[in-house]
């Protein structure tokens, strides 16, 4: 009987490879499409925390993009079918300063706001960014319809979605962190409604006619009105 009921439990349970479950939100959403494509800024591990590995299991591909080297490896040996890009995502074509606490870190970023809050120790090097526009533009998706963004960029999302073109990419789901770096610690539980309301994020995406539909630790999940 033991051995049954763990039978149906599996069967009825859904694994999530996010780190606040966001990938099951996302999965839920997009329940009824078999394939589409997804872009992963700040992506970080292919598998572990990842939110869009689920999709990938289910057929899905897109564009996965990382500052560190050593992920794309990881995404180039473990996502064969996806397109892997090396890159820092801005709003523009500069050189910025790289905040790095260890290779393959989940925390590496060009956040000095993020690097002050946290008073830790770092390495700094210089990288010249680029665009979300142009990464797509000269992957193998330019010319399909992206269905989900997903940034974790440790306080950067609003920079990497700046400029982006919403017009020409009309992406149905975008899923973002957002940081609330006025709070003693970043935990959930410090986390304001009003807070978001306020973002630089929220207000962009909102103009660009999208709505808030959900929000899980500090992912906010928004749906193209």
């Amino acid at each position: 009987m033991k051995f049954l009921k763990s039978i149906y439990y599996e069967k009825y349970t859904k694994k999530s490879y996010a780190i606040s479950n966001v990938d099951l939100i996302i999965d839920r959403i997009f329940s009824n499409k078999k394939k589409g494509i997804y872009i992963d800024v700040g992506c970080n591990h292919p598998i572990k925390y990842n939110n869009t590995y689920l999709l990938y299991k289910r057929g899905w591909s897109g564009i996965n993009i990382d500052l560190d080297k050593s992920s794309i490896k990881e995404f180039n040996k473990f996502r064969k079918k996806d397109y892997n890009v090396e890159a820092i995502v801005s709003n523009d074509n500069k050189v910025k300063d790289v905040y790095i606490y260890h290779d393959r870190s989940a925390i590496n970023t060009v956040s000095k706001e993020l690097i002050n809050y946290r008073k830790s120790k770092i390495k700094k090097i210089k990288k010249k960014s680029t665009t979300l526009n142009k990464i797509i533009e000269d992957s193998p998706f330019n010319k399909k319809k992206i269905n989900l963004i997903s940034i974790d960029v440790e306080n950067y999302e609003y920079e990497v979605l700046k400029n982006f073109n919403f017009k020409k990419y009309k992406v149905d789901l975008i899923v973002a962190e957002c940081l609330d770096l006025s709070q003693k610690k970043l935990e959930m539980y410090t986390q304001s409604l009003e807070f978001i309301m306020k973002s630089k994020l929220y207000k962009l995406l909102i103009r660009n006619n999208y709505k808030l539909i959900n929000w899980v630790n500090s992912d906010l999940v928004f749906l193209k009105k």
